[in-house]
């Protein structure tokens, strides 16, 4: 047995089952159920927003997720198999198949060149190129 096998053996044993995580892709929107362990007390805070990335496999799957509030971005990065994470929901899944989304003060201007290059016919090249 080589070391990738034997520490997959071990980490099975803290994997979440497959029913409790849900298929999610880049851009559904999300609400994620995180347990919060105030001294004694312990409650559960949703967080929902939009998935921006995926990173990892096994133990180590995070997703990072994005919402505003009081018009600034927040993003937070959930370890998937964590036991805070009580529950994943998918509210929607999003018409997009990207790996992933470009969030940032330059997505208006990439976006605005891809409209500029596409209405002259130019091909597309770049950060939304999509191949090459």
């Amino acid at each position: 047995m080589n070391r990738t096998a034997i520490m997959e053996s071990v980490e099975a044993k803290h994997l979440k089952p497959a029913a409790e995580i849900p298929t999610l892709r880049i851009g559904d929107t999300v609400d994620v159920h995180y347990r919060i362990v105030e001294g004694d007390k312990e409650r559960v805070q949703v967080f929902q927003g939009i998935l921006l990335s995926t990173k990892g496999r096994g133990v180590n799957r995070t997703i990072t997720i994005r919402r505003i509030v009081a018009n600034e971005g927040v993003e937070r990065v959930f370890p998937l198999h964590s036991g805070r994470v009580a529950k994943v929901e998918v509210l929607r899944h999003a018409g997009e198949r990207v790996a992933n989304l470009l969030v940032g003060p330059r997505v208006a201007e990439i976006l605005q060149r891809e409209r500029f290059l596409r209405a002259i016919g130019r091909p597309r090249r770049g950060p939304l190129a999509g191949g090459n």
